[in-house]
């Protein structure tokens, strides 16, 4: 058995459905249900027994404690986090709280529960920490790709707290020898994505007949990971990483915010055209940049694929059509988390 933490988020719901498509393993899934969290993205799963659904935090060491005496897992894959870097910037105590207190007291009780179990248990057990490319911080457009390598150089609330976790995790190994792992992801996408990240945004508002906003010039380049190459990746490291080794993700598909956009509009212009027959790219306006944007980041995911033998089996051409045709398909799923407080954010951060 695993214990999933934060599963029933954007990446955490698509791992666990990943995973129980592919084990028969069962998996304890503890998420505290914020904003972000939401029941229905597990709703396949509703009369699956190897699924067993846990509301709660895990800064809740009571909690934490019980769910581990009980079902003694043998790994632990951690996603629990606040992760919406124009949310840290509003207000970063959430993330302050999640990422930094959060993990330091699920550390504390792994470490205690790692303590108790016998030489093989303890020979087979991982904890597998997420965390994200904007740890690295920015770079310039000739610099080479983040590598493990690469210093720490956070700049917003949000990644200063996935820093912070991640050295957390790294001490916990280095002085208790807890058996850890670290995953470093770039922007995923994909099922399932909470829309007010860029793709779902674009896609909802599109159809909706509503501006897509686009930060300052649109030239921020990421690299794109499909969410379900990412739930490949994840298992792979839980199945054959070295403790105390991190690894990073990526999908190799470096492109600006601006063209994203644009691949969208073409996509939705193909597969649910506007009824005046207009492209949807002439809803996109720009807005004032957010403050402290990071202009580049990109992965060099060749160690994964060197001492793992993982890489992606998308490339963005055909994960971003998947992912539009999955959106146009489930508009149910879209209208039931488009709830008033999720209205008033887009209309609070991007003033439209």
């Amino acid at each position: 058995m695993i214990l999933v933490t934060g599963g029933a988020g954007f990446i955490g719901a698509n791992f666990v459905l990943d995973w129980l498509a592919e084990h028969d393993e069962p998996v304890i899934n503890l998420d505290k249900l914020t904003y972000a969290g939401n029941l229905e993205n597990l709703s396949s799963l509703n009369n699956d027994a190897r699924h067993i659904f846990v509301q709660g935090d895990i800064g809740d060491r009571v909690l934490m404690a019980s769910l581990l005496a009980t079902h003694r897992p043998r790994a632990i894959v951690n996603f629990a986090a606040e992760s919406h870097v124009d949310r840290s910037i509003h207000g970063p105590e959430d993330f302050i709280q999640t990422n930094i207190v959060g993990t330091f007291h699920l550390l504390e009780e792994v470490r205690g529960y790692h303590s108790g179990l016998t030489q093989e248990e303890k020979s087979n057990f991982r904890f597998l920490h997420v965390s994200t490319d904007e740890v690295y911080g920015s770079l310039a457009p000739k610099d080479p790709a983040f590598t493990e390598k690469n210093t720490y150089e956070p700049n917003s609330p949000y990644s200063a707290s996935k820093a912070a976790s991640d050295h957390l995790v790294r001490a916990y190994h280095h002085t208790y020898g807890l058996p850890v792992l670290t995953t470093n992801c770039s922007n995923n996408y994909g099922p399932y994505h909470f829309p007010e990240k860029l793709i779902p945004l674009m896609i909802v508002n599109a159809l909706a007949g509503k501006n897509l906003p686009i930060y300052g010039d649109g030239q921020q380049i990421r690299d794109w990971l499909y969410v379900k190459d990412h739930a490949s990746a994840i298992r792979r490291v839980l199945e054959a990483g070295k403790p105390g080794e991190t690894y990073n993700v990526g999908g190799w598909n470096e492109k600006p915010n601006l063209e994203i956009v644009h691949t969208v509009c073409s996509l939705l212009n193909e597969m649910s055209p506007r009824a005046d027959g207009k492209s949807y790219a002439e809803q996109i306006t720009y807005v004032t940049d957010r403050a402290g944007h990071d202009r580049r980041y990109a992965i060099d995911a060749s160690k994964i694929e060197k001492e793992l033998g993982w890489k992606p089996a998308e490339t963005f051409e055909t994960g971003i059509r998947k992912t539009v045709e999955w959106y146009l398909a489930n508009t149910d799923w879209v209208s039931h988390v488009q709830n008033g407080s999720y209205r008033e954010w887009v209309k609070k951060q991007y003033a439209i």
